[in-house]
């Protein structure tokens, strides 16, 4: 069993495809040298559909078999030692992994959630030279704003039920979330009503004012209570 130690060099590996920094708790299993089974939890920094950069204590040799287990959803596969690599601030050095059968769901949600960002932010730089009204490029934006602060919290809920910690306080960034989600579009609905965009006839204009209704005494006994 190989470990980091102090001026032992990096074995670099080839890179296939561009990774993504997120941090993935998994468990690496593998047979040491006297067929013994060896277990290290490690925390993967950076990923692909094709494999990662795991921190870890101790681990095999470049070419090792191994099978990595994700903590959160317990979905194992196997995977292969490619290298090792100097972090860029220092430190420890980090084992390149890859996955015998590349995968995209293996990393869980947050690595997925940071893939489709980068294809939503390529398809926003399309929108922009496409000559689309800005409204509408605004509008993409805060929903994908909006869908990724949602799916992080989903994964911040799945982290703190493993660390141990308290799930129930996640809810109330959603809250601060939702407040702050619909103070944009109540904004929003004002200028539209302003340009006269907005009518009584507008689809959904008489459910909206009936939600506000019942909405607005709530909200406004909050204040007087102060």
């Amino acid at each position: 069993m190989d470990k980091p130690g102090e001026g032992q060099p990096p074995i670099k590996e080839k890179r296939r495809g561009s990774r993504f920094p997120v941090v993935v708790f998994v468990e690496v299993k593998w047979q040491g040298l006297s067929g013994e089974i060896i277990k290290e939890t490690a925390q993967a920094m950076e990923v692909s559909a094709l494999g990662g950069l795991l921190d870890m204590k101790a681990f095999p040799g470049v070419g090792s078999e191994i099978e990595l287990t994700n903590l959160l959803s317990k979905h194992a596969t196997q995977a292969r030692v490619v290298g090792t690599r100097l972090p860029r601030e220092g430190g420890a050095l980090r084992v390149a992994v890859e996955l015998v059968t590349p995968s995209d769901a293996f990393w869980g949600l947050n690595f997925q959630l940071r893939k489709t960002s980068a294809e939503l932010v390529r398809i926003e730089q399309e929108i922009k030279t496409g000559g689309i009204d800005t409204r509408i490029l605004e509008e993409f934006r805060d929903a994908v704003d909006y869908v990724r602060k949602t799916a992080w919290a989903v994964q911040e809920w799945q982290e703190r039920q493993l660390r141990k910690h308290d799930p129930q306080t996640v809810l109330p960034l959603i809250t601060s979330e939702r407040i702050r989600r619909a103070t944009q579009l109540t904004i929003a609905i004002k200028t539209d009503l302003e340009a006269h965009e907005v009518t009584r006839e507008t689809t959904g204009m008489r459910e909206l004012f009936l939600a506000v209704e019942g909405l607005y005494p709530r909200v406004a006994s909050l204040f007087r209570e102060a």
